[in-house]
């Protein structure tokens, strides 16, 4: 996938607020609305735009407790354990990694108590052996 510089310039506007429009992002990449338009629809196209999301407020990000769970899984239980935890609405991301642990959740949860009861029902899982927490105290960087 080749992108421009006016496509990467885009896509930064849009990281910071997907609901910008067309005519204001024309304005702000000095392009033709109809030009942004047609780089949107090519982004889109190409799979390079996946979607359009709600980003959340830091005011009530603050409010929920975040932590990464890294997990340890039994061999060939990948899959059944992505699918768990898939289904648990609180678990916002889940990645891969290499190293002692086999995947690490982004979870959140409106106290630490629920935040405790969301670890222990993530270690309980079938084909997880163990899990080690982190709770994120601050972000410092986030795009």
């Amino acid at each position: 996938m080749q992108l421009t510089d006016k496509d990467r310039e885009l896509l930064a506007l849009l990281s910071e607020n997907a609901r910008l429009p067309v005519a204001e992002l024309a304005r702000k990449l000095a392009l033709s609305r109809t030009t942004v338009q047609a780089r949107l629809e090519r982004l889109e196209a190409q799979g390079v735009i996946a979607g359009y999301q709600v980003r959340l407020s830091d005011a009530y990000q603050s409010g929920l407790i975040r932590a990464h769970v890294m997990i340890t899984i039994a061999p060939k239980a990948l899959s059944a354990v992505t699918g768990e935890l898939n289904a648990i609405r609180e678990v916002s991301a889940l990645y891969s990694v290499n190293g002692p642990y086999d995947l690490i959740a982004i979870v959140a949860a409106p106290s630490i108590s629920e935040l405790d009861r969301l670890i222990d029902r993530i270690g309980e899982l079938s084909g997880v052996e163990r899990t080690l927490s982190s709770i994120i105290l601050s972000t410092r960087i986030a795009r």
